[in-house]
């Protein structure tokens, strides 16, 4: 090897080392002041620039296995509250008070009123009526007699108003119990209505029995009640039981009769037992006709709120109620107190000693 070799080698050595230099340099990608530049691809697409970003390929996901859903349960609905009934009035049993005559006997025939007239849900019908009779002492067979007293109600309360006698004997009695009765119907509903019942006794041991039953009858109502009835019906200072309030609607009573109400309500209160019907037809233990079932008499078992029958309401305050209903065209008035007057216009007896009555003779 010549010099001239050994000056070549070293040539070529030199340049060899400034190649490789260079490709180091390249691999660095630096350049003055400025960001690394990226090499370019395969597909010649120039490198996105300094702040851009590549976005990265699609990616397909993954699909999930579908879970199989049970069927849809079919919701139950809720049952509506049914609301639960509003209780029927439930008023004390009537009891006789003091200044009674022979008070067992009203007081059997008012045990058997409510016997028939009121009854639990379910003790409806004649079957159940006479078991309620039977427990009485009484002869089942009074239960047929009932009459309006035994609606077709699933339920009935009772109330009665009064009790006061038809007619009171040594053996025998009518005391005519006046009613009040609520009653429910299968679907629920209540009504309002009530009798006077006729309840004929004899004397037996160790009480009196009961013999027959006569219900009111009052007849339906007339197409258009005249002015004083409705007179009557509207006034506040006179009570009428429902059997005399019916008596009135029915047309059937006469204006003798309405004209001395309506007089006597301005100075007093005055509340009326009987009228026309659920009154015995003859005056009692007698043939002699009353003139309650022609609609010519009304009787009256309370003045300003005092009881007749009661000793405590004021003697005065009676006499003075059966004076003005003579004064208001009454012939024949009877109550618990003897007054001197003219004929029969005034009387007095056992029977009259729990109310006033008040006849007219036209």
């Amino acid at each position: 090897m010549t010099s001239g070799d050994g000056g070549r080698d070293t040539g070529r050595r030199a340049v060899l080392r400034a190649a490789a230099a260079g490709v180091l340099l390249g691999a660095a990608g630096c350049s003055s002041g400025g960001a690394p530049r990226a090499a370019s691809t395969t597909s010649g697409t120039a490198a996105p620039q300094s702040g851009e970003t590549t976005p990265a390929p699609a990616r397909t996901p993954t699909p999930t296995p579908t879970q199989p859903q049970a069927p849809a349960q079919p919701q139950t609905p809720t049952p509506a509250q049914t609301p639960s009934p509003t209780a029927l009035p439930n008023p004390p049993l009537w009891q006789p008070g003091p200044g009674e005559i022979q008070p067992d006997v009203k007081r059997r025939a008012v045990e058997l009123v409510a016997a028939l007239g009121a009854w639990p849900p379910g003790g409806q019908g004649v079957e159940a009526a006479r078991s309620r009779v039977a427990a009485l002492g009484l002869p089942t067979g009074l239960a047929d007699q009932a009459g309006p007293l035994a609606p077709a109600a699933a339920e009935a309360s009772l109330e009665v108003i009064d009790a006061q006698y038809g007619g009171i004997l040594a053996d025998s009695a009518s005391v005519l119990v006046v009613c009040r009765q609520w009653t429910r119907a299968s679907d629920g509903s209540v009504a309002e209505g009530g009798t006077t019942v006729d309840v004929r006794l004899s004397r037996a041991e160790p009480r009196w029995t009961v013999t027959a039953l006569h219900p009111a009858e009052p007849g339906a109502a007339a197409a258009s009640p005249g002015a004083a009835v409705a007179g009557v019906l509207a006034q506040p200072r006179i009570e009428l039981p429902p059997a005399a309030a019916a008596d009135l609607r029915s047309g059937a009573v006469h204006d003798s009769v309405l004209t001395a109400m309506l007089r006597l309500a301005g100075p007093y209160s005055l509340t009326v037992s009987v009228v026309r019907s659920g009154h015995p037809l003859d005056v009692f233990g007698t043939t002699r006709p009353s003139d309650h079932p022609l609609g010519r008499a009304f009787d009256v078992w309370r003045i300003d709120g005092r009881a007749v029958v009661d000793p405590a309401t004021p003697r005065q305050l009676i006499e003075s109620f059966m004076r003005d209903a003579a004064a208001a065209g009454s012939y024949n008035v009877g109550g618990p107190l003897a007054i001197a007057g003219a004929g029969n216009q005034f009387f007095t007896d056992d029977t009259h000693h729990d109310h006033v009555h008040v006849g007219f003779d036209h």
